[in-house]
């Protein structure tokens, strides 16, 4: 965390996190990419962080590939997946300093499915960070915050982020509809914002309010600056023994 922290006090004038769609610059079903360019951009970007999402990213077979050509470049990747795939797969991964393996789970979906089809996918999920971690993965999970989510259930997931002694929990708030009003758009806020609180950790409570803009693909420049990167820094050596949501 502390390399992150650095990393993102000395980007000037650029993008912190930079969002990318696997389903931009890989085949479905082939491992040659889409984009030779594209990978260069993003190998070239000076943001130090890239989050590569969307469409899940484990469905294409050169997943594996993209990481480490992007780990390779000094990026740090947050590679994030709903984790039902990832026991599967986890194998074709190097488990470097600079890869988190990202489960991206929604708060209160059990609501809106079926009870039976949400414990397989969570079970699924949870199999995969614990396969991650025993083979040395850093391993970090993603809650998306939405208006119909209690902010109990966002708090449900924090404790599973616990209970699976990974090594970050990272916060947002669902995609925000542009029509929406400024009210509803505020409570959203307030809710995701009151949610942060509960991981614990400043660190990971200031990187989710970074993450947010790239993942609603709105351009942001690094906010931190003077001595609240250095407050971070801090926050994370503190942490580097073990970098938990504690």
């Amino acid at each position: 965390m502390a390399r992150i922290a650095q990393m993102l006090r000395l980007a000037r004038e650029v993008r912190p996190i930079q969002f990318l769609d696997a389903a931009e610059i890989l085949h479905h079903d082939s491992n040659h990419p889409v984009s030779h360019e594209k990978i260069r951009e993003v190998i070239g970007s000076r943001s130090p962080v890239v989050w590569i999402g969307g469409s899940e990213p484990l469905h294409h077979p050169g997943i594996a590939h993209l990481v480490r050509a992007i780990t390779g470049s000094g990026h740090f990747v947050f590679l994030e997946t709903d984790g039902t795939l990832l026991r599967r797969r986890i194998h074709e991964f190097q488990p470097v300093p600079q890869l988190f393996l990202t489960v991206c789970l929604e708060p209160g979906a059990q609501r809106h499915s079926s009870k039976s089809l949400w414990a397989g996918a969570l079970e699924r999920a949870a199999e995969g960070i614990r396969a991650a971690r025993l083979s040395g993965f850093l391993t970090c999970i993603h809650a998306r915050v939405s208006p119909e989510n209690e902010l109990n259930a966002a708090g449900e997931l924090i404790d599973l982020a616990h209970s699976l002694d990974v090594d970050g929990c990272v916060i947002s708030s669902a995609s925000r509809e542009s029509n929406s009003a400024p009210p509803a758009t505020q409570t959203l806020s307030q809710k995701t914002a009151k949610a942060r609180k509960r991981i614990g950790s400043i660190w990971w409570e200031s990187f989710s309010r970074l993450v947010e803009p790239a993942l609603h693909g709105v351009p942001r420049l690094v906010p931190l600056t003077g001595a609240s990167t250095v407050h971070l820094e801090r926050e994370a050596s503190a942490d580097e023994v073990g970098i938990k949501v504690v």
